[in-house]
C-alpha cells in the first residue's frame, strides 16, 4: 500500500533515458498520422506528399522543443545535469560528437526562435519550423505562398499535433521524483 503513495526515485541518467525514448517513441510511433495529416490538410491546394518514413526534421524539432521546455521545468544544475547526458546520448545515436550534436541543437533552437518572432510560444514555433522544414510554402494557395507565410488554420490544426509532442512533466513529477 505504501508503495503507491511514494514516488520512485530516478538518478538524472535514468530521467535522460525515460525522455529520450520517449521522445523517439513517440516521433516514431507518431509520425505517419502527422505526415498524413500535413498531406490531407485542406490549407494546401496540392498535396505536399510527406512520407511517413520521412520524420528526421519532425524528430529533431520535437527533440529541441521538449529540451526548451526542460530548460524551463528544471532548476538551471538539474537541468544542465540533464541535458549534457541527453546529449551525450542522442549524439551517439546520430553518429556524431556531443560538441556538433550540441551546435544543431542550437541551431535548430536558433531556427525556431527566429521562424517564431516576436512570439515566445514554442508550440507555436515548433508547428512554424515544421511548415519551413518541409517546404510546405510551395503547397499553398498564391495569396499565403506570396507572403511566404503558413496559413493560419494550419497552424492552428498542428499546433493541436505539435502539443501532442510535449512531454508532460507534471505526470512525470506525480510518479518518479530526481
Amino acid at each position: 500500500m505504501f508503495s503507491t503513495l511514494t514516488k520512485r526515485k530516478l538518478t538524472d541518467n535514468q530521467v535522460a533515458n525515460v525522455f529520450i525514448n520517449a521522445i523517439f517513441d513517440s516521433v516514431d510511433n507518431g509520425f505517419s498520422e502527422v505526415s498524413l495529416m500535413i498531406n490531407e490538410d485542406s490549407a494546401f491546394v496540392t498535396p505536399p506528399s510527406i512520407s511517413a518514413a520521412n520524420n528526421g526534421e519532425f524528430g529533431m524539432i520535437v527533440l529541441v522543443g521538449n529540451l526548451s521546455f526542460l530548460e524551463s521545468t528544471f532548476d538551471a544544475d538539474q537541468a544542465e545535469k540533464v541535458e549534457n547526458i541527453i546529449f551525450d546520448k542522442v549524439s551517439k545515436m546520430y553518429e556524431m560528437d556531443t560538441a556538433s550534436f550540441r551546435n544543431l541543437v542550437r541551431e535548430y533552437q536558433s531556427f525556431i526562435m527566429r521562424v517564431n518572432h516576436p512570439s515566445k510560444n514554442w508550440i507555436y514555433g515548433m508547428s512554424k519550423a515544421v511548415f519551413h522544414k518541409y517546404n510546405l510554402n510551395e503547397h499553398q494557395d498564391e495569396y499565403f505562398r506570396r507572403m511566404q507565410a503558413p496559413n493560419p488554420l494550419f497552424l492552428k490544426r498542428m499546433d493541436e499535433v505539435m502539443s501532442n509532442f510535449i512531454w508532460n512533466w507534471d505526470a512525470f513529477f506525480k510518479k518518479y521524483r530526481i
